[in-house]
């Protein structure tokens, strides 16, 4: 299949380098001009848990030069959705799907505000602790779970379709009737370790065994649990504190994206991930102090150091 990832960041290079190891025509799409070159002078190199290889690959800053493709991965930050779906619609042909796939709340929405609801699937990956070493060069310390799901649901053939592309990769995969319930699962364990690690520098298990991250960690999923309960999502757990840390075990040297848009000095995702839960808490009545504090202070940290 022809695949566009637009927004070749950190998870966008796992995807692209696992599609075209699979032989699929990739086109990696991103802003970072550097990286761009460097995929185009040495390929895409990606290594972790899936081992450590070097993919060719097409890449450019312009969605327009792939033309048409059959699947459309939107893999930017939630903040850039509206205007990566803008950009993607050079990738569309009448039978494309696009496939987004965010941190926190929000994106798929966005994405599917410019490209219609009809287009857009949804995706929720975690536990693989994605990272960029240089220009060209990516890695991911987990191998977890691609979660899959129609906005409407129930599973479609077509979900069906793409769930066995990824499966095809080398991803483990697993397909959705409820959407709401992969989004909120993966935010629990977001709230548990971005703000606390964006806050302190520290890597997830860094805010484990620390005594007293730990105990902020853990009252930013349960803040985020109770949240969930009260807006009547179905979850598959009744423990988040053992759900998040079971969660942070399988990643234990990763740095979460907020950590990692810090140290880069850009702004971060931490409005719609610690910042969706007292926001979408006051829509339900459920107060989220901790979330709200942890959110404070990475805003006043992007301030600090000049995050853009």
């Amino acid at each position: 299949m022809k695949i566009a990832i637009v927004g070749c960041g950190a998870m966008g290079s796992v995807y692209a380098g696992l599609f075209a190891a699979a032989g699929h025509e990739v086109w990696a799409i991103d802003r970072w001009r550097e990286h761009v070159e460097a995929m185009r002078a040495r390929g895409l190199r990606l290594e972790g848990a899936s081992g450590d290889r070097t993919v060719t690959l097409n890449a450019t800053g312009e969605a327009r030069d792939a033309g048409p493709c059959d699947l459309v991965i939107i893999a930017t930050k939630a903040m850039q959705v509206t205007h990566a779906a803008e950009a993607a619609r050079a990738l569309f042909g009448p039978d494309t799907v696009a496939l987004s796939i965010q941190n926190g709340l929000g994106g798929p929405d966005a994405a599917a505000s410019v490209l219609g609801k009809e287009k857009v699937i949804v995706g929720v990956v975690g536990g693989f602790g994605a990272s960029m070493k240089a220009p060209g060069h990516a890695h991911h310390n987990g191998m977890e779970l691609v979660r899959l799901g129609e906005f409407d649901g129930p599973i479609t053939p077509r979900l069906q379709k793409i769930a066995e592309l990824w499966q095809g990769a080398g991803f483990r995969v697993k397909c959705f009737d409820d959407i709401d319930q992969l989004v909120w699962e993966k935010l629990i364990c977001n709230c548990a370790y971005s703000g606390p690690c964006g806050i302190t520098d520290l890597t997830v298990i860094e805010v484990m065994e620390d005594p007293d991250l730990a105990l902020v960690s853990a009252a930013c999923a349960r803040e985020a649990y109770e949240v969930a309960l009260k807006k009547k999502i179905k979850l598959g757990f009744s423990d988040p504190v053992a759900y998040v840390r079971d969660f942070g075990s399988k990643i234990p040297h990763a740095r979460p994206s907020v950590l990692l848009d810090l140290m880069a000095k850009r702004k971060s995702e931490i409005d719609v991930i610690n910042g969706a839960i007292p926001r979408v808490g006051r829509e339900v009545g459920v107060h989220a102090p901790v979330n709200e504090t942890v959110t404070a202070l990475v805003r006043e940290k992007e301030r600090r150091l000049g995050c853009r």
